[in-house]
Order: structure tokens, then sequence, then C-alpha cells
């Protein structure tokens, strides 16, 4: 593959870090998220966008080199940054959001916000729509006020836009604030009932009909992680990966909005078989 952009892989979510655990507890020692490392896998892949995860008080310490050096080595190589962060505590306590991606900011200069909170998880009962739109509106107001220019995106699964809320849906609520999403609908093949152009439809039209820029996300971590064998392209493979992606971007391709497929996550995605 080449720098051309041949895929319709435009995207990949990069959760964690290189920096040595024994000078910084954040550290996570991830060789294959050196900053180089991660600048060579999106020339290579042709991306257009790496959602770079940022820990907590990314400002302080060593961490902050490597967050610092990773956006430039990025924007020297022309791919796009989205600061990423999520924490389910967020969601009730908004104001940590804004204080995480103020420390952000002060790191480095970045191209937009994406957050990837999900309060819906971990839950023994399914979560109120209301509260849940309600919360998740604020949270974004939050992140907005910390944010000054930059656009917000977030990573909102296909199932909100099956959710009544109000006079549409909870996706409806959402996407109407942010500037641009990623429709989470994983699924090991692009076609069928259970594919993911059917899953993220009515998101699809929701975003395409409020004028907001989405992308499609994808899955390639182990069934494990990913709650069955059916969410993920881990067991098919690189190859089918993109063959199911180019299925998608033949579908989509005139869609308003549309921009492309993203991989979740960037290690996964490397030791994925071809």
């Amino acid at each position: 593959m080449t720098s051309t952009h041949v895929s319709a892989i435009t995207g990949v979510w990069a959760w964690g870090n290189s920096v040595d655990p024994a000078v910084d507890e954040r550290g996570r020692g991830q060789a294959d998220l050196a900053p180089a490392a991660i600048a060579r896998v999106a020339r290579t892949r042709g991306l257009q966008r790496v959602f770079l995860n940022a820990p907590w008080a990314t400002n302080v310490g060593p961490m902050a080199v490597w967050f610092s050096d990773a956006v430039s080595t990025l924007a020297e190589a022309g791919v796009a940054v989205s600061v990423l962060g999520g924490d389910a505590g967020w969601f009730d306590q908004p104001h940590l959001a804004a204080t995480w991606l103020t420390a952000a900011r002060a790191t480095s200069e970045v191209d937009s916000v994406q957050l990837d909170v999900e309060p819906w998880a971990g839950r023994p009962e399914p979560i109120d729509p209301v509260l849940l739109a309600e919360g998740y509106l604020r949270l974004i107001e939050a992140v907005r006020d910390a944010a000054g220019s930059l656009p917000i995106g977030a990573d909102l699964p296909w199932w909100l836009a099956r959710t009544s809320y109000g006079g549409g849906t909870v996706f409806d609520a959402l996407v109407a604030e942010l500037d641009s999403v990623a429709i989470i609908a994983f699924s090991d093949t692009a076609d069928g009932s259970a594919g993911i152009l059917e899953l993220a439809g009515p998101a699809i039209r929701a975003a395409a009909a409020s004028g907001t820029p989405f992308t499609i996300g994808v899955e390639t971590d182990t069934p494990e992680v990913a709650g069955g064998a059916q969410y993920t392209f881990f067991d098919e493979g690189s190859a089918v990966l993109e063959a199911e992606a180019a299925k998608v971007r033949a579908a989509l391709e005139g869609t308003p909005g549309y921009q492309g497929v993203t991989v979740e996550h960037l290690l996964a995605w490397n030791t994925l078989r071809p």
C-alpha cells in the first residue's frame, strides 16, 4: 500500500504510549506507540487522522515530551491529530474533562478533540435515555468551554440512533452539538442484517441530515476484548478488514459528510494477521 491513500481506512485510535513506566507511572512502555512508530504507521497506511490518547495531566513530566513529540511528528507527516480522552467519571463530573483538555492543549497544538466516554458501560441496568442525553450534553458543553476554537468529535455507538429521546433519538441530540462523530458499528462484515452498514444506517442518515462529518468505527482487538468474534476483524485479518472497509466506502462515498473508516486500535491493528 502506498501513501497515496488507496485504502478506505482513513484513521485510527491510538490508546497508550511509549513512556517508560519506570519514569512515569502513567507510562505503558509500548514501543509501537513511540512518536516515530505512530507516524510510520500513518504514512504507510495513508491515514488522514490519528485519535491520539492523552493521559490525565498530559502537560506534566515525561508524558508531556512524548505527547508533544507524537503530535509534531504526525504533523510533519501531514496527519491530523485529534486529542483523545475518555473516562466514565467525566459523565457525572464534566469539569474533569475540561481539566484534562486544558492540560492537553497546554502541551501541544492539536487539530481537534475526540471524546470516548461510555456512561452506559458497566451499569447493572440500562441507562435512562433522558439521563444519558442530558448528561452527555453537559459533558460536551464543558469540553466546548475548554476547547476554544477546536472542533469537538465523539465516539457514539450505532444504537444511540435507535434510542428514542425527545422528538428524535439520543444520537440526534448529541450529533447536533458535535463538529464530527465516529459512528461505532463493530462487526466483521459490511453487509447483512448484523453488518456495519445495517447497524450504522440510522446514525449515518442522522449525521448526514445534520451536516455533521462522520467516520465509521471498526474493531481489530481480540474477541475477548470486543465481546465476541462477530464484532472484530481479529480472526479475519488485514485483507478482510480492507475488503470490508472498501465495501463501506463504496456504499457511502456519495453520502454527505462521509470521511472514511476508522480502526480501533493501533496496537491491535499492527498485530492483525495478513
